[in-house]
């Protein structure tokens, strides 16, 4: 009679582990207010006013739209960093970084978009990219330590101070065309992140995605790439 109930059960378990297996691989993803179907072959190429890390000649470019308050954005910026350091060893694959404030949800979002975009006005890429790790550890990161993150990876106090003051005139406009190319190739949360290889349609990774999964894409499209 015990045997009995030992298959049954055992393929009830079985069920229960993949139910699990799949949820946990499941990307999760931060939506917005915003709305549309989009076409990710809007999406804007790639030129030196953008924020890249890694090699900017690369054959592979990761476009991600991204929110400084966003829980999911956290997590998939250190996987991005992960992708770039392995990956983009070689100089084959470069990571781009728009901004998609969630302001809709956010409150903060616009002013930690204009904050990173002051860090690289005021000292280039390389500072942009620190400034937007610190945004990202600090999370959610409080506007009076804008400073302080600006002093510690040797931005000029005074030309930061002097462009976030003023950032409505200076970088909002660079904000608010991200965005609304992250509107426009369809984009309703983030991370939104696109695969781009020349003379191939886009790939989109439409959340934060594990980094295996993203590691598998990048390979594809470096096959594509040759």
């Amino acid at each position: 009679m015990k045997s009995s109930y030992t298959i049954p059960l055992a393929i009830v378990l079985g069920g229960i582990i993949v139910a699990v297996a799949v949820y946990v691989s499941t990307p999760r993803q931060q939506s917005s207010t915003a709305s549309g179907s989009g076409n990710p072959a809007l999406v804007r190429p790639v030129d030196a006013s953008d924020h890249i890390l890694g090699n900017p000649a690369a054959p592979v470019m990761i476009v991600e739209y991204s929110d400084f308050d966003c829980t999911y954005c956290k997590g998939f910026n250190d996987t991005l960093h992960q992708i770039i350091a392995n990956e983009g060893a070689d100089g084959n694959v470069a990571w781009v970084f728009r901004e998609f404030p969630l302001t809709e949800i956010h409150p903060d979002a616009m002013r930690n978009a204009e904050a990173a975009e002051c860090a690289a006005s005021a000292g280039g890429n390389d500072a942009f990219w620190a400034f937007a790790d610190d945004l990202f550890a600090n999370q959610p990161a409080d506007a009076s330590r804008y400073g302080t993150f600006a002093q510690q990876i040797g931005i000029p106090g005074g030309a930061f101070a002097s462009c976030y003051a003023d950032a409505s005139t200076t970088v909002d406009a660079r904000i608010m065309a991200d965005r609304q190319n992250a509107i426009d190739i369809g984009a309703q949360g983030t991370p939104y992140s696109l695969i781009l290889v020349t003379g191939k349609p886009p790939v989109v990774i439409p959340g934060a995605y594990p980094y295996a999964a993203v590691q598998q894409l990048v390979d594809t499209a470096l096959q594509d790439a040759r």
